[in-house]
């Protein structure tokens, strides 16, 4: 087997050593004090998350992580000679952590929910086409802007210790919500008989904003905290556009998502002033931009009209419908600048868009 490379070779000559019978077992001595810990589920739920986070020593979260740049599980024995990645350098825990991470996890997993089977699709209907047309623009909007939600995430995911596992779990799992709304718009843009419509070069530019952060902090703020803060209370007013059964049901199985992605970003925020108050105008001046940019964004002519008319019943009503997109505008505001507030921010003085739309 002249062709093995150097490693594999050791790998075979360890595995004809232990065949043979000489065995180390040296790691069935390994991290004796973590031995002895029994889990067990809080109740019917079954063994979740936040049920292991009780536990001995497993449960101690520390601030700095205890091994840069590897893949060890936390509360493990951790070898002299364990090497470095190159990776996995966000080390300190209040830079991704939150209070309530592990709970949104075993809620997101236990929550998990099906494009395919749970959506009524048999009870779509033929729609007036300037209403088919206009549902069909806001899905394409909505599976456009969808896969920020994931990227940005899966952007830092990577740089996170091992320590900090529960935040790992959660944004994998935020990533997956991301792909199912972006795939359940997409369905329904093409499920009645219209299909995708115009995709906005001002959202290719102003989504810049979330991807191009400074840091996994920063880009938190904007994303969950402002622009998933506004499209959850879109989809929580999701009855204004909604035409059928199949949109009320994905606005609602999507806003629960959302809300989970929201409470992960206020209190990731809140924890992270709370460590670093001296960084709360960095955290204002990100904010600043995020706003001028989804104010932008939600003002396109595409999205506004289509709105409108969803929310007006029609095109012959959309002025009734610009009427209903300046409530929901109104309610967008104050739910971001209530939510900063529980974040420990005090944003409205500093607001950088109008408080309401002109009407």
């Amino acid at each position: 087997m002249s062709h093995v490379s150097e490693s594999v070779e050791r790998a075979l000559d360890t595995l004809s050593e232990v065949r043979k019978g000489k065995l180390d077992l040296g790691w069935m001595n390994a991290n004796p004090a973590g031995w002895g810990v029994r889990a067990t589920p809080r109740d019917e739920r079954g063994l979740g998350l936040e049920d292991i986070n009780h536990v001995g020593s497993y449960g101690k979260v520390p601030d700095e992580g205890s091994h840069y740049g590897s893949m060890a599980p936390r509360g493990s024995e951790i070898p002299d000679d364990m090497p470095s990645l190159g990776c996995y350098d966000i080390n300190d825990k209040s830079l991704v952590w939150a209070d309530n991470v592990a709970h949104l996890y075993d809620e997101a997993v236990a929550r998990q929910w099906s494009s395919a089977r749970d959506i009524p699709w048999d009870q779509l209907k033929p729609q007036r086409e300037d209403l088919e047309k206009a549902m069909c623009q806001v899905c394409t909007n909505l599976a456009e802007v969808e896969f920020v939600a994931g990227d940005m995430p899966a952007k830092w995911l990577w740089h996170i210790n091992h320590d900090f596992h529960e935040v790992k779990c959660f944004l994998a799992s935020q990533i997956f919500d991301e792909a199912r709304h972006m795939e359940v718009f997409r369905k329904r843009a093409l499920a009645n008989g219209g299909g995708l419509l115009r995709s906005s070069p001002d959202s290719e530019q102003l989504l810049r904003v979330i991807l191009e952060a400074p840091n996994f902090t920063t880009g938190s703020a904007l994303m969950h905290i402002l622009g998933e803060g506004f499209v959850l209370t879109l989809f929580r007013n999701g009855e204004m556009f909604a035409l059928t059964p199949v949109e009320k049901k994905i606005f609602r199985l999507c806003m629960q998502d959302e809300a989970r992605h929201v409470a992960y970003g206020t209190m990731h925020l809140k924890y992270f002033l709370e460590k670093h108050p001296e960084r709360e105008e960095e955290i204002h001046e990100i904010l600043s931009r995020g706003e001028e940019a989804t104010f932008s964004l939600n003002q396109t002519q595409d999205t506004v009209e289509a709105r409108a008319i969803l929310a007006g019943g029609g095109l012959e009503h959309i002025e009734e419908g610009f009427q209903k997109l300046g409530y929901l505008f109104k309610k967008q505001i104050n739910e971001y600048l209530y939510r900063l507030k529980m974040a420990g921010i005090e944003r409205r003085s500093r607001l950088a868009i109008p408080f309401e739309l002109p009407l």
